[in-house]
């Protein structure tokens, strides 16, 4: 039975004319990869397409399934990429109505078997983690589908799902994603400009789950449990894309890199002892960075530490996440600077009982912070987010599933205005990077970061109309 595994494109750029964020950056579908490399490991006919790396309109990518020949699709959605999906997925399912549909993702497992009732294009869903549960949903030959744990169907037209399917316990089980089945990887695919020293590069997760519980997060996929890859596993991923792909730095985009101790420290150890030709990226969480974990990260090829602060405004943090010493940030960031790494700060706008003082707050902190780079996301109440439940109690929510990407503000809170909202939002990246500190900054990239610096200057009469059309 031959797979073809698609990750659409949705809705993720708010300008005109070319989408630069692909400039910017453009990072593999690592769980559909995953997934991928689990399938062809049991033996499937399996291959990807990613909608990302080959942009095309809905018509073009329902051509091209349809010229693969696959005797089933399936989809990983995210919310704003859902509908772009399903009408990929329609019109596949209109010129061969005998190609069967799965869906899976963010948005199919928070939404559950219910989305069954509404899109009638789609077979199955997936929900939870997809890869042993798609190889059994393939085995089953789409027969007695209610006896494969974690699949949803129809059974008297309404959606119905067979049985939770327990978390995978040994992710060190799971073969490395198949990144050869990417077109054009990795030369096609870049972390966030200037996030970098060298390339080729590319991103890795290696955990999955998180037990804390921030109101805007959504876990449906991998629950709240805690799971993560040993650190002789994260050696060999980092050792076979050196090897096969020539990848010389990655970002680890695990939300909770750092949590557990011990296997920060092995993997610094194994990274010294083993020479890994590889530089890297990690999220921490700023109760876990002390002089020691600092040393080891820098020794181990650590190039930039990022930091999830979201808002600068205690009342909005103790609402909405871990509380943390807000005086104690500043601390932590200067011991991060001093150890010779990059800090980037990522911020949130738009809360639940934001204000505009609030915002305003948080703009002169995060101005106050030893930050090199910040990264500013719109507020954005996801299904599968616990703030989901009671969000149009706080404000006005407009759930337009296609502009919910973070880039957009679908939800305003009450007292506050879209329109100024957008006005706050360009007050902070303007203030934070029109400053002489900054400017400095980025032009020690032209030694640091030469990569960045080309890709900028190849981009830079398409950049330029963008920051007009701010208004800035």
């Amino acid at each position: 039975m031959k797979a073809l595994l698609v990750h659409p494109h949705g809705s993720n750029w708010m300008g005109s004319g070319k989408d630069i964020t692909t400039i910017f950056n453009l990072m593999p579908p690592l769980g559909l990869l995953s997934i991928a490399a689990y399938l062809k490991a049991q033996g499937s006919d399996v291959e990807v397409l990613d909608c990302y790396g080959a942009p095309a309109g809905v018509e073009e990518h329902a051509a091209d399934i349809i010229a693969r020949t696959p005797d089933v699709v399936g989809f990983s959605c995210t919310t704003s990429s859902f509908l772009e999906g399903y009408a990929i997925a329609e019109r596949v399912k209109q010129e061969n109505p005998d190609i069967r549909i799965v869906f899976g993702g963010s948005h199919a497992c928070s939404a559950g078997a219910a989305l069954l009732d509404s899109f009638p294009a789609v077979d199955f869903l997936v929900i939870g983690e997809g890869e042993v549960t798609f190889s059994e949903l393939l085995r089953s030959g789409f027969r007695n589908v209610d006896s494969v744990p974690g699949v949803a169907f129809r059974r008297n037209g309404k959606g119905k799902l067979s049985a939770a399917r327990e978390n995978i316990p040994d992710l060190d089980s799971l073969p490395f994603p198949a990144y050869d089945l990417l077109s054009d990887f990795p030369r096609r695919y870049n972390l966030p400009l200037f996030s970098y020293p060298t390339a080729p590069n590319t991103s890795i997760i290696s955990s999955r789950g998180c037990p804390y519980q921030c109101s805007y997060c959504d876990r449906s996929v991998f629950n709240r449990g805690f799971r993560f890859n040993s650190p002789d596993y994260i050696v060999e991923h980092l050792l076979f894309l050196h090897r096969d792909f020539g990848i010389r730095h990655v970002f680890f985009y695990d939300d909770l890199f750092t949590f557990d101790r011990n296997r920060v420290e092995r993997f610094c150890v194994l990274m010294e002892e083993k020479k890994v030709p590889v530089t890297y990226n990690c999220i921490a969480r700023l109760e876990h960075v002390d002089g020691e974990l600092l040393s080891l990260l820098k020794r181990s090829g650590c190039w930039q530490v990022n930091f999830g602060i979201e808002s600068g405004d205690p009342q909005i943090l103790s609402k909405h996440r871990k509380m943390y010493d807000l005086d104690e940030v500043g601390r932590k960031l200067r011991m991060v600077k001093e150890s010779g790494m990059r800090v980037k700060g990522l911020f949130m706008m738009g809360f639940p009982g934001e204000t505009e003082q609030s915002v305003r707050r948080t703009i002169d902190y995060a101005l106050s912070l030893p930050l090199d780079e910040v990264n500013v996301t719109k507020f954005t109440p996801f299904p599968g987010a616990p703030v989901y439940r009671t969000i149009r109690d706080f404000g006005e929510f407009d759930e337009h599933w296609p502009s919910m990407n973070c880039m957009n503000f679908v939800f305003v809170p009450h007292g506050m205005t879209r329109e100024r909202l957008e006005e706050l939002y360009s007050q902070f990246i303007r203030r934070f990077y029109r400053r002489t500190r900054i400017h400095w900054g980025y032009a020690q990239m032209l030694w640091k970061s030469p990569h960045s610096i080309g890709v900028f200057l190849r981009n830079l009469p398409e950049i330029i109309r963008f920051e007009m059309k701010q208004k800035w």
